[in-house]
């Protein structure tokens, strides 16, 4: 049960460090489009496009989540 709990706390830890640096890339690389600005002043927000790599990236978290839980109690043994 102990295993389980380092797990999901280390799993926690390791994906709000990712989401928080991938945001931090993402806003800095972000250059907004001036054409649609200058010719249309619209309200609207365009977030962009969906794609499968955040379920890589946890299923990557994930694991390394797994690792880390093991090998800290095969050195505690």
């Amino acid at each position: 049960m102990k295993k389980y709990f380092v797990f999901i706390i280390s799993f926690i830890l390791l994906y709000t460090v990712f989401q928080i640096l991938s945001g931090a890339i993402i806003t800095a690389f972000y250059t907004p489009d001036l054409y649609t600005i200058t010719g249309n002043l619209s309200q609207e927000v365009v977030l962009g496009e969906t794609s499968s790599i955040p379920l890589l990236v946890s299923l990557l978290i994930a694991t390394t989540a797994y690792f880390l839980a093991q090998k800290v109690f095969k050195t505690a043994k």
